[in-house]
């Protein structure tokens, strides 16, 4: 993807999603939305997955540029996820 960075393989991202138990979570909690923190945005493709299935993500990057592609990226296909750029220590 760029600035020396990879992108997870597919199935990757899929166990991760998987492992985050969304509808159990979501059967605890009647109503309510997931919220996920997803870390090291790269090109946003965690994001976009999770957001897809109805979380609300903010997702962190230490990158600058990286950040701003995943963020244009995902606003051009109409992915709202909550974007900061940072490195978790502020």
């Amino acid at each position: 993807i760029g600035r020396g960075q990879t992108i997870s393989q597919p199935f990757i991202v899929a166990r991760m999603t998987q492992a985050l138990h969304l509808d159990a979570w979501r059967h605890s909690h009647p109503g309510a939305v997931p919220r996920v923190l997803d870390v090291g945005t790269g090109s946003g493709y965690q994001a976009a997955v999770l957001a897809a299935m109805g979380a609300w993500v903010t997702t962190i990057e230490q990158d600058p540029e990286l950040s701003a592609r995943a963020v244009a990226t995902l606003a051009a296909l109409g992915i709202t996820v909550r974007a900061v750029v940072g490195d978790g220590g502020e």
